[in-house]
């Protein structure tokens, strides 16, 4: 009877945990929604109330009319996406190489790419900025090589622990077939890793789509070329000195709409990714 008493209170306990951690970390989502359906007046009264009295959509009206968000959201889907496309090229390339071939200096090569995730944005920021005022890139081709320095290491080490983990029976049978190395990672390796690489691919989207100091840095004198985080954080209100917190709010909720609909619709895919090569068989 103490047992089954003790089993129960157990129980009990998890799962308070587990809403409790729930709450915790779907609050500030919640927060965001009702507070993009609040007006102005709402948003400043005192105490807060947990759903608007008289929900409207006119702070999402307000953002879709805004030119610059619009502007802004279309230049974030350009470098995220050209972000995400050269990591994955250049990633599935190294991940083959560094996997597969047997070569000398390859383990250093490793730790130097695991090094480099190691190092803070705001430590390489001046020194980056000085090379691309050098080379005079437009900002949009700044952000893009700059984001790499962040998504490619972390997607060349998943790769290559996937390709890692693939049977050298593959290769070796399709090199008998008289299929050369290019030929072998195209036609017969590659497609294996299709969830290593929505993993990392939609790893390194979430990373460029969300960063922000670089972006601010690059586009500080270029307004046309700003990514969302940068344009959310510099909306201004229709009247002076009036901080828009409900455009911001719906802002934020326009943005987080594409990353949580990739995620929900390659959910079985990212699980395999993370969890490949986690048990031998």
């Amino acid at each position: 009877m103490s047992r089954r008493r003790s089993s129960l209170i157990g129980r009990i306990l998890f799962w308070v945990l587990v809403v409790g951690i729930l709450v915790y970390l779907m609050f500030p989502f919640y927060w965001a929604f009702i507070s993009a359906l609040k007006t102005q007046s709402e948003l400043i009264r005192t105490p807060a109330t947990l759903w608007p009295d008289s929900p409207t959509f006119v702070n999402f009206r307000s953002v879709f009319s805004n030119d610059r968000f619009l502007r802004a959201l279309l230049n974030s889907t350009i470098v995220a996406t050209s972000v995400t496309a050269l990591s994955l090229v250049v990633g599935s390339f190294a991940g083959y190489a560094l996997g597969k071939m047997r070569f000398r200096g390859k383990t250093p090569s490793l730790y130097v790419i695991l090094a480099m995730t190691m190092f803070p944005q705001i430590a390489v920021l001046a020194g980056l900025y000085a090379v691309i005022r050098v080379l005079g890139l437009p900002p949009m081709p700044s952000m893009i090589l700059s984001y790499m320095i962040f998504t490619l290491p972390f997607t060349v080490w998943v790769l290559t622990s996937f390709f890692r983990g693939l049977p050298v029976s593959l290769l070796q049978a399709a090199q008998v077939d008289g299929a050369t190395m290019m030929q072998s990672f195209r036609l017969v390796l590659l497609p294996l890793t299709a969830p290593a690489l929505v993993t990392t691919g939609l790893l390194a989207f979430i990373q460029a789509w969300n960063e922000y100091l670089f972006a601010l840095t690059f586009t500080v004198i270029n307004e046309k070329a700003r990514t969302v985080p940068v344009a959310i954080a510099l909306f201004t209100g229709q009247v002076s000195f009036q901080e828009p917190f409900g455009e911001i709010m719906a802002a934020a909720v326009v943005v987080t709409i594409p990353l949580v609909a990739l995620v929900l619709i390659f959910q079985q895919r990212i699980v395999a990714g993370l969890t490949a090569g986690a048990v031998k068989g």
